[in-house]
């Protein structure tokens, strides 16, 4: 028995290193709260994305220590404890975030649960029958009155703010009431990738930031190509519409004649001429007025 045993974690073993030698990253993410449903729909849908599976960390520890062709992979060690499953993947380790991101559900609460966001109950229809319900929706603080046979809430109330931990009386009034206030999914405490460790903070990623910032960078970096003159793909267009624009004043303040600048050198010429004709006239109406005063 003993021996089908070391047999078994020695076949383990090498499956594990198998693994990590075949895939870039490996991920270590926690199974805590984490349902067996949820986690087949996981693996369902990202079966062509990584390979999930749970591994005693023994296990990945003695794999770990073979894989000496893994430069860094040493230090994934400290991050095993508790209950993990193990991501082996060719992803980007911070796509897989994300995915792992989307894929998470709304689930009913259980005492000790922490709210995934404001929990607010809509006033309206309980849809419950009055009795002893009516003293539990008080205790969690729900304003409420008897309408047509119904428990009613008569105004909009929050319950818990996001972050706060769900009381077993709080929790079990908003099941009853078909609330979902808490999101489960896998957690990704760190990921190996190619030689770096990336931790739980560092993958993650404010998306809406992230974006604004790459075109804050693009509309700054754009800008200085411009002002540069420095031509690429992206702003020739630009930068020929600007040095026309610049060559066009100075042939006109030149008064050089071509075949763009004609019209308007015409029209720059009237103009001029308009403007010395009411400036002779100007004068020659001062001159004739001094004229008639020294006759005077």
């Amino acid at each position: 028995m003993l021996r089908q045993t070391v047999l078994a974690k020695a076949e383990e073993v090498k499956e594990t290193k198998a693994l990590i030698k075949q895939y870039k990253a490996l991920g270590v993410a926690s199974l805590q709260k984490v349902r067996a449903a949820q986690l087949q729909g996981l693996r369902r849908k990202l079966k062509n994305s990584a390979h999930f599976h749970v591994i005693k960390n023994s296990i990945v520890k003695r794999a770990i220590a073979e894989c000496k062709d893994k430069p860094g992979l040493e230090k994934l060690e400290e991050h095993l404890s508790g209950a993990n499953i193990f991501l082996f993947t060719s992803l980007n380790p911070f796509k897989l975030v994300l995915l792992l991101e989307k894929s998470r559900m709304k689930a009913t609460a259980k005492a000790g649960d922490v709210a995934a966001y404001d929990v607010t109950v809509s006033a309206g229809n309980t849809g419950l029958p009055p009795g002893p319900i009516i003293s539990q929706l008080s205790a969690v603080g729900l304003p409420t009155r008897i309408e047509g046979g119904s428990v009613w809430v008569t105004h909009d109330t929050l319950v818990v703010k996001k972050g706060g931990v769900i009381p077993m009386n709080l929790a079990n009034i908003l099941s009853k009431l078909g609330i979902k206030p808490v999101e489960i999914g896998l957690t990704m405490k760190v990921v190996y990738d190619n030689g770096l460790i990336i931790n739980e903070e560092q993958l993650r990623i404010d998306l809406e930031e992230f974006q604004r910032s790459l075109k804050e960078a693009h509309t700054y970096a754009f800008s200085l190509s411009l002002n540069a003159a420095y031509p690429l793909a992206e702003n020739i267009t630009q930068l020929l519409q600007m040095a026309h624009h610049e060559a066009y004043g100075l042939a006109l303040n030149a008064d050089l004649p071509a075949p763009d600048t004609i019209a308007d050198l015409v029209r720059k010429a009237h103009v001029e001429m308009l403007s010395l004709k009411t400036r002779l006239a100007v004068a020659s109406e001062k001159a004739t007025s001094t004229s008639s005063v020294q006759k005077g």
